[in-house]
């Protein structure tokens, strides 16, 4: 009993594996799943150092009890087209992300419901960030950001 509950505090507090399932994140991970490692503690300890392209681990605004991965592309204060693809919205369209939010989307944007579905992400809805794949381990990749920012 102790342990399990040892093992559930460290889990929800500092990290752990996480197995990340869909199409939404292709072809970052894979819509067979894989096996992550979500660094939780140092969002909890620095919630402000969200960083552009930066993957990270959020409850879902949509379903509560769903953990979704996304990618953030804006932060508070940028101004970010909503839809770059115009799938969903006129490519146009701008919004600026406010304080204490982010703006969010799925590497697969055709497949995936992000912040160009329910708008800017409160950050109180983000656990943490994706740190490396560890399975499969021919893909195994330490992760990082990835977003070109433009002034």
């Amino acid at each position: 009993m102790n342990f399990g509950a040892a093992f559930h505090l460290f889990k929800e507090n500092v990290g752990g594996l996480c197995f990340m399932t869909g199409p939404s994140m292709l072809p970052t991970l894979d819509n067979s799943g894989e096996l992550v490692v979500e660094s939780i503690l140092p969002h909890r300890l620095f919630p402000n150092h969200l960083g552009r392209g930066e993957l990270i681990t959020l409850t879902s605004p949509l379903d509560p009890s769903r953990i979704i991965c996304k990618r953030v592309i804006g932060l508070p204060g940028d101004v970010v087209c909503v839809d770059p693809t115009g799938l969903k919205a006129h490519s146009t369209e701008h919004v600026v992300v406010p304080k204490g939010h982010v703006w969010v989307i799925g590497d697969n944007a055709a497949w995936s419901r992000d912040s160009r579905d329910y708008g800017p992400v409160s950050m109180a809805l983000v656990r943490g960030r994706l740190a490396a794949r560890i399975y499969p381990l021919d893909r195994f990749t330490i992760f990082s950001k990835t977003t070109t920012y433009i002034e």
